[in-house]
């Protein structure tokens, strides 16, 4: 199992994992844009001032240690505060295990994204846990 943090911006995320790339000396594994992001049923269409934003961007820092980061967008911009930007991240290494640990700690809690097979191919789920802790869990097992 990886723990990892995932920061969220109000449209700065370019610009803050630049400066922490070069601050690391590292460079990035992925950088994806909210306009490669396929239509998603149910949810209003793309704004075309966050096209360019960053959907997901994450810079390995050490051994598992990941930084991981994306802009908020203008449909999101409203939940966005400084102090509660960021979500901690678990990968698992089985669905099974994933879906333990999401009914474990959501308990209580407000469940943002129930656990689905996610179109970057990862069985994943968000919530906010009881305390007020953002949480995602993902896996890429896919069975």
């Amino acid at each position: 199992m990886k723990v990892n943090v995932y920061l969220i911006f109000d449209g700065n995320c370019e610009s803050a994992f630049n400066f922490y790339k070069a601050a690391f000396g590292k460079e990035f594994a992925m950088i994806s844009r909210f306009k490669e992001m396929p239509p998603q049923e149910g949810q209003p269409p793309l704004a075309p001032e966050d096209a360019e934003k960053i959907m997901h961007v994450s810079l390995p820092i050490d051994g598992d240690s990941v930084l991981m980061g994306s802009d908020g967008g203008s449909n999101w911009s409203e939940y966005h505060k400084p102090g509660n930007n960021f979500n901690v991240s678990v990968s698992t290494e089985t669905r099974a295990e994933a879906d333990r640990l999401f009914a474990a700690l959501s308990e209580g809690g407000e469940i943002n994204m129930p656990m689905t097979d996610a179109f970057w191919g990862e069985y994943f789920g968000m919530f906010t846990d009881q305390f007020g802790i953002n949480w995602m869990i993902g896996c890429r097992e896919q069975n």
